[in-house]
């Protein structure tokens, strides 16, 4: 889950530019982080068919899963989904610090709480503008050959394409199909990483584990925060990435799941309560790495924003 916003060393700039600051910054870690990504999805969608007849089962890792991929697809397949992945990150985010960054200039985030209602808030509006890129995000990357397919394959061709087919298909509204999945994960990760966060840093300051004014206390801050994050969006993450992937009919319904609390009841039912965590380890390993390079760029971008406006 990318940061919301961070308490910035610099002077604040206004709530359009932190959209397009945002954007820039979470595209970049994606860049970096996508590789995970992929994997994260293959893990996740491992095992769905069970109830089916059929149970593949590829990955048993995160590196086994890692070199599967490069083995099958080459290495431009842990890139997969990255152009659409890039329009997430910068639809989601956008939304998110702008909106984060309007709650901070009225006050909102002043008041007792405030910090965790706008990030949840920003959350669930970056998700809800955002979904149409996530669904298409989900579809490519779930994309592979034969030999280690998992879930539905959609069979897309671009990100272009993908976008036109679903939307002949199933119309405008198919474009938002498991956006009930998406819009409680972002909600959640956004609450529990600015409420772990600041804390975090500050017990890595304390310690005194690393010169004052360090990176690394930033870095270890939030690889700690990462740990909270990653355990309570993982649930919301593995629904949503099977609503997101599943067929449809013809009158544009899921055939696996009826919604997303049907989805959690089947998942847990049929695969069993820890089957709500897979892909808990590349989605640890993404978020830890993603929140600090996003903080990274972000804060640098900022203060070269902030630097012109001064010139």
């Amino acid at each position: 889950m990318e940061p919301p916003r961070a308490r910035a060393t610099v002077a604040p700039v206004s709530p359009p530019v932190d959209f397009v600051l945002g954007a820039a910054a979470c595209c970049v870690a994606c860049v970096f982080t996508n590789p995970l990504e992929v994997v994260k999805t293959r893990l996740q969608l491992q095992g769905e068919l069970r109830s089916r007849g059929t149970y593949p089962r590829h990955y048993r890792g995160v590196l086994q899963a890692l070199w599967a991929v490069s083995q099958a697809d080459g290495l431009r397949g842990l890139q997969k989904g990255l152009s659409a992945g890039l329009l997430y990150q910068g639809l989601m985010n956008g939304v998110r610090f702008c909106s984060y960054s309007h709650a901070e200039d009225i006050g909102l985030t002043q008041r007792p709480g405030g910090t965790v209602v706008a990030g949840a808030v920003a959350g669930a509006l970056g998700a809800f503008v955002g979904s149409p890129a996530y669904l298409v995000k989900t579809h490519l990357q779930a994309q592979a050959v034969a030999a280690i397919a998992v879930g539905h394959q959609h069979n897309h061709q671009s990100v272009s394409s993908a976008f036109e087919t679903i939307y002949k298909k199933q119309g405008l509204l198919g474009l938002w199909r498991g956006v009930s999945g998406a819009v409680p994960r972002v909600m959640v990760g956004s609450a529990v990483q600015l409420a772990t966060f600041a804390s975090a840093k500050e017990w890595v300051r304390t310690q005194k584990w690393f010169k004052e004014g360090s990176w690394l206390v930033a870095l270890a801050g939030g690889m700690i925060s990462s740990v909270a994050v990653a355990v309570a969006m993982t649930p919301f993450d593995v629904v949503s990435t099977r609503l997101y992937n599943q067929p449809v009919d013809e009158m544009g319904l899921g055939k696996h799941y009826r919604g997303f609390l049907d989805c959690f009841v089947q998942i847990s039912d049929k695969e069993g309560a820890l089957a709500l965590y897979k892909g808990l380890g590349p989605a640890y390993l993404r978020l830890g790495p993603h929140t600090i390079l996003s903080l990274l760029f972000w804060d640098e971008l900022r203060k070269l924003t902030y630097q012109h406006q001064g010139t």
